[in-house]
């Protein structure tokens, strides 16, 4: 047998060097006795290994990295499973990831173990100043990892608090760090440091914004386990709030206000305004007037203006699209932008003469976020088309369409009560809800979205398409 002794410090370094250098004299991954820290003259350790082939280990930067985190891992076998995977892959005997493989399983396992062990290692170590003889101040902690992570969790501290020297001891390993940067050694005995005045400081505080109404035991102990407590300045305070939350709910529900406050009822007030329903309008002019002062969502603040519909009052055809862009916003006009003109070269290819059809949004207000001086286009939600629906219906009531074209999801679901599927449903003509057919199809600004080129131009016949089906409809509805 091989006998490979790894050092205290650098080990995993020192695994890698070795387990190259033994695959290339040919030495078995059972031939070899993995130690760390001193020889132990194994009884069998003398007897000389016969060689195999001699290889090259070759394996993913992925594998290896996550091979190397697993041997920050306590199990005593991880440097013998590392190098005898190391060969199986180099041999291509196993892929990388294959968990129905014992042997990498186990290496996942461990590297997800440590991970969860450096995290807690960087949530929980609580640093107390010490005495400090230079210009930087100077801090130490203690900590007891699962798993001997300190070389592995550590460099995350030097990166955080490079202006300050620092100590994190450990059972094992202390790591130290100054100016001259970060090292690690052995740990001697009675490394704990003392306690600070800050911890005091700290643990009023903590126990100022303790809430009991909001007191989770089970959640607070599965992000916070019971082991990490000894070593929290404020784990010593945890106990008697827990046992006390009960009682001091009960004081909090008991000193609520029996009465709303009267700025609720104000509230109840304004919304009861808000969604008085307005006396029926006599013409499209007077609805129109009506809508510009809309309040009924959220959109009529950022917005610049209602853009409501156009076109003859009489027209056997209505276009309804999803909601006003950005320029359309700004004209107080539909489809007058980059959509609309798509959308008006697709009607004129179809034969449409817009002139001679109404054309409106599901949505009367422009919805978008500020990103810069930009406003980007945002989606309008169930509750905004619920509430712009009361236009929509009125308009389609003084215009008594015999078609309307439902262009987007948005329109779709304004009309029919879904806008779900839109492409399976595209070409294919539905019901509103007072009986009007709707001919379904996509919105110009899709077509927009589109990047591939001849995909766009797909979707730019297809809309045509439907536009032209909308006009022969209407032409057959006509000679019956």
């Amino acid at each position: 047998m091989r006998e490979v002794v790894l050092p205290e410090v650098g080990r995993v370094a020192a695994w890698r060097k070795e387990a190259r250098a033994l695959a290339s004299q040919g030495i078995r991954a059972e031939d070899v006795v993995w130690r760390v820290g001193a020889a132990t003259g194994d009884l069998f350790a003398g007897a000389a290994p016969t060689p195999g082939p001699r290889r090259e280990i070759r394996v993913s930067r992925k594998a290896l990295s996550t091979i190397e985190s697993a041997l920050h891992h306590s199990d005593p076998e991880r440097f013998a499973r590392a190098y005898a995977a190391v060969l199986r892959l180099s041999d291509r005997q196993v892929t990388w990831g294959d968990r129905s493989d014992p042997m990498i399983r186990r290496i996942l396992a461990d590297a997800k173990a440590v991970g969860r062990d450096v995290h807690k290692m960087h949530a929980f170590v609580r640093f107390r100043e010490l005495p400090s003889d230079g210009a930087r101040r100077a801090f130490g902690a203690w900590f007891e990892p699962e798993h001997p992570i300190v070389e592995a969790a550590t460099p995350f501290f030097a990166k955080r608090f490079g202006d300050m020297d620092w100590v994190i001891a450990t059972p094992t390993l202390t790591a130290r760090f100054t100016e001259a940067g970060l090292s690690f050694s052995p740990t001697p005995p009675d490394q704990r440091p003392p306690e600070d005045a800050t911890e005091e400081l700290w643990r009023t505080y903590y126990a100022s914004i303790f809430n009991p109404a909001r007191l989770m035991v089970g959640a607070m102990q599965s992000e916070m386990p019971k082991k990490y407590w000894k070593n929290l300045p404020e784990a010593a305070l945890i106990p008697d709030p827990i046992r006390d939350a009960p009682r001091r709910a009960a004081e909090m529900q008991a000193a609520m206000p029996t009465e709303p406050p009267a700025r609720r009822a104000m509230v109840a007030r304004a919304m009861a305004r808000r969604e008085a329903v307005a006396p029926l309008p006599g013409s499209l002019d007077d609805l129109r007037a009506q809508a510009a002062g809309c309040t009924r969502c959220p959109l009529h603040g950022p917005a610049t203006q209602v853009v409501f519909g156009e076109g003859p009052v009489d027209s056997d055809l209505m276009i309804v699209g999803e909601q006003p862009g950005d320029q359309e916003d700004l004209a107080g006009r539909p489809f007058v932008g980059p959509a609309g003109a798509v959308f008006d070269a697709e009607a004129n290819a179809a034969g449409l003469d817009r002139s001679r059809v109404y054309v409106t949004n599901a949505v009367k207000h422009f919805k978008f976020t500020a990103r810069g001086k930009r406003r980007i286009h945002q989606r309008p939600d169930a509750g905004e088309v619920e509430h712009c629906r009361w236009w929509l219906d009125l308009e389609r009531q003084m215009v008594a369409p015999r078609l309307i074209v439902a262009m987007g999801a948005t329109a779709c679901a304004s009309l029919t009560g879904s806008g779900a599927g839109l492409l399976k449903r595209r070409g294919g003509i539905e019901a509103a809800a007072d009986g009007t057919p709707v001919l379904v199809t996509i919105h110009p600004s899709y077509i927009l979205r589109v990047p591939d080129p001849t995909a766009q131009a797909e979707a730019r016949a297809q809309l045509r398409s439907d536009l032209v089906a909308a006009r022969d409809w209407l032409a057959a509805q006509a000679r019956m």
